[in-house]
């Protein structure tokens, strides 16, 4: 009997039950693009291990914020805990590390193990919220609330409207700092809203769909992007289609496959690189002169 690639009845189920897929596919494409956005300056300001460091700050501000509300009876919401701790491990690694007579990648390292193993260390004492914290770590957008969706909406709305308002200044201050501060601008200023609006990006869709894609879209959507080799705007918009499409596609594949979302997603969005690298490779067999 001839087999199809996607189960008839799969899909049935998927359109009974779209109400109930909706709001996690809305939040990965939303997170997806916005974060795919602001990969380009992950990636080309070599912050991808920024990004690392600031998904696990956020996967321990969600863990710590359980532990309160468990042993010391204090209720702090976990997509607070999780932006708290993300922007203070920005505002952290802006820190000039040669005044701590350290290397800025060992300040990088020693904050990526210490709340990656710390995010760990609190998680096996809430063993209530074990499930919450296994999402956290490695990914879960299945479980995504009406309330996250729409902190993911409204911050992700809030970050993109700003950095295309600002894309001119953010970007020549973030790509030739020296131009930047001879024309006047506020290099630190529009630095410190680059970081911060990192950091909140990562903290609100860490808790919604997990550190694994979270990173994934704020690092590889923009290498799909790079590889294609594009002017700088095309870019930007190449990395936020790539975001949104390994964000939903990501989810697709899993459903369709029973596979975790978290890794699905993460997966699509590598063989979004690959399908760049063979765009690219076409491209320059057809413009190759004979």
């Amino acid at each position: 009997m001839e087999q199809t690639l996607v189960d008839p009845s799969k899909w049935e189920q998927f359109r009974a039950g779209w109400e109930l897929f909706r709001d996690p596919i809305l939040c990965a494409l939303i997170a997806g693009c916005v974060l795919g956005f602001l990969s380009v300056y992950v990636v080309l300001r070599r912050m991808v291990f920024v990004s690392a460091a600031v998904t696990n700050s956020a996967g321990l501000g969600v863990a710590l914020a359980f532990y309160s509300e468990i042993h010391l009876g204090m209720h702090v919401e976990p997509v607070l805990g999780a932006t708290l701790l993300a922007v203070a491990a920005t505002l952290l690694l802006m820190v000039e590390p040669a005044r701590l007579r350290l290397s800025r990648e060992s300040l990088l390292g020693m904050a990526y193990a210490l709340t990656g193993g710390a995010a760990i260390l609190v998680g096996d004492r809430i063993s209530q919220e074990a499930h919450d914290i296994q999402g956290i770590l490695f990914g879960t957008a299945v479980l995504v609330t009406p309330e996250q969706l729409a902190t993911v909406a409204i911050v992700g709305g809030l970050v993109l409207f700003i950095h295309l308002w600002w894309y001119r200044g953010l970007t020549f201050a973030s790509f030739d700092r020296v131009g930047a501060s001879v024309q006047g601008l506020p290099v630190r200023v529009l630095d410190t809203v680059l970081m911060v609006s990192i950091g909140v990006m990562v903290g609100v869709s860490t808790r919604a769909l997990g550190s694994l894609p979270v990173f994934a879209f704020s690092t590889v959507s923009a290498i799909a992007a790079l590889v294609l080799d594009l002017r700088l705007p095309w870019t930007f918009l190449a990395a936020t289609l790539a975001g949104g499409i390994a964000g939903v596609g990501g989810y697709l594949f899993a459903y369709f496959n029973d596979f975790p979302v978290g890794g699905s997603q993460t997966v699509v969005s590598a063989v979004l690189v690959g399908l760049a690298m063979a765009v690219r490779l076409v491209r320059n067999a057809v413009s190759k002169p004979s």
